[in-house]
C-alpha cells in the first residue's frame, strides 16, 4: 500500500484547520458521518456496508488523533455492525453517536446508551402505510425503521425525485401531527424527533472531549447541522477542517466544505494520508 499526499484545503479555515491537526493531533478529533462518507450509498440501506479500506485507515490513524467519532442518523448499533467497527485493535476508543447523538456506543465498554423513544416515532409507523397509499407516490419506496426514527426512500421509484417531492409535503404533515419533523436528505425523507441533530451531538462531543481542532466529514443534507456547528466553533476560535465526500446530489455542502474528495473512496485515501503523516504504520 502506497502513501498518498495530502490535499489542500481550498479555505483559509481550512487550511488552519488541517494545520492545527497536524500540528497537535493528540488534541484532534477526527468525526465522520456513516452513509455516504464511510459507507456507498445503496439502493437498500440494510445492505450499507463501511468501504473495506475505512476500518484499516481508522485503525492506523486513531491511535494519533484524541478520538474518533462517528456521527450518523443511524441507531448506534447498525452503525457499528455495518461498520465493523466493534472489537478492532486500534480502534479501542472510538464512538459512534447514533440517531443524531441520541444514542452513544462507546468501544471502550460496547455497549449503547439511550434514552426512551419519541412516541410520536410510532404513531407516525401506524399510520404511514396509509398515508404512503393516499399520496399516489409510494411505489418503489422503500420504509426504514430506525427505532428513534422512521425513513422513507425514493432511490428505487421509478421516479426517484417525482417521488420525492410528491412525499415531502404529506409526510411533513404526518410528522407534525405527532411532534416530530422531517429531515430530507439524498432520495430520502427522515421523520425524527425536533431538538437532536448532528450538530449539537457534535458540538456536545467536542467540549466533553476538550478538543483542540476538528475534521468533520459528511456528504449530505443532515451534515449542513454539523458543518455549521463546526463554522460557529471556527468563530470562536477552535480550528476546524471541513470534508465534503464528494455528491452532486448535495452541492450545498460541497460549496460550503474546505476539502472535496471523491466520495468513501476518497475519504479513506484522506484518512490514510493523515495517518502517513502522523506516523501510522503502513500494514503489510
Amino acid at each position: 500500500m502506497g502513501s498518498h499526499p495530502l490535499p489542500e484545503p481550498v479555505t483559509p479555515a481550512g487550511r488552519a484547520g488541517l494545520a492545527a491537526l497536524l500540528e497537535r493531533p493528540e488534541r484532534a478529533v477526527v468525526a465522520l458521518d456513516f452513509d455516504g462518507t464511510l459507507a456507498e450509498i445503496v439502493p437498500d440501506p440494510d445492505r450499507a456496508r463501511a468501504h473495506p479500506g475505512a476500518v484499516p485507515a481508522l485503525a492506523r490513524l486513531a491511535p494519533h488523533v484524541a478520538s474518533v467519532a462517528v456521527v450518523t442518523g443511524r441507531p448506534a448499533g447498525v452503525a457499528v455492525r455495518y461498520g465493523g467497527f466493534a472489537g478492532r485493535a486500534g480502534l479501542e476508543h472510538l464512538v459512534v453517536l447514533g440517531h443524531y447523538g441520541a444514542e452513544r456506543w462507546d468501544a471502550v465498554t460496547g455497549t449503547v446508551r439511550a434514552p426512551a423513544p419519541h412516541p410520536g416515532v410510532a404513531a407516525v409507523e401506524a399510520e404511514l402505510p396509509g398515508v404512503l397509499d393516499a399520496s399516489g407516490a409510494w411505489q418503489g419506496t422503500w420504509v426504514e425503521d430506525k427505532g428513534r426514527a422512521i425513513a422513507v426512500h425514493t432511490r428505487r421509484a421509478a421516479d426517484p425525485q417525482g417521488a420525492f417531492d410528491a412525499l415531502r409535503a404529506p409526510l411533513e404533515e404526518l410528522a407534525h401531527r405527532h411532534g416530530l419533523i422531517v429531515e430530507p436528505g439524498r432520495l430520502v425523507l427522515e421523520l425524527r424527533p425536533p431538538g437532536v441533530d448532528k450538530g449539537a451531538a457534535l458540538s456536545e462531543y467536542l467540549r466533553e472531549s476538550g478538543a483542540g481542532s476538528v475534521l468533520y466529514a459528511g456528504d449530505d443534507l443532515g451534515d449542513l447541522a454539523a458543518f455549521a456547528a463546526v463554522e460557529e466553533l471556527r468563530r470562536e476560535g477552535l480550528p476546524g477542517l471541513l470534508v465534503c465526500s464528494g455528491s452532486t446530489e448535495v452541492a450545498e455542502l460541497a460549496a460550503r466544505a474546505d476539502l472535496v474528495v471523491d466520495g468513501p473512496e476518497g475519504v479513506v485515501t484522506l484518512l490514510g494520508a493523515l495517518a502517513d503523516r502522523l506516523g501510522g504504520p503502513v500494514p503489510a
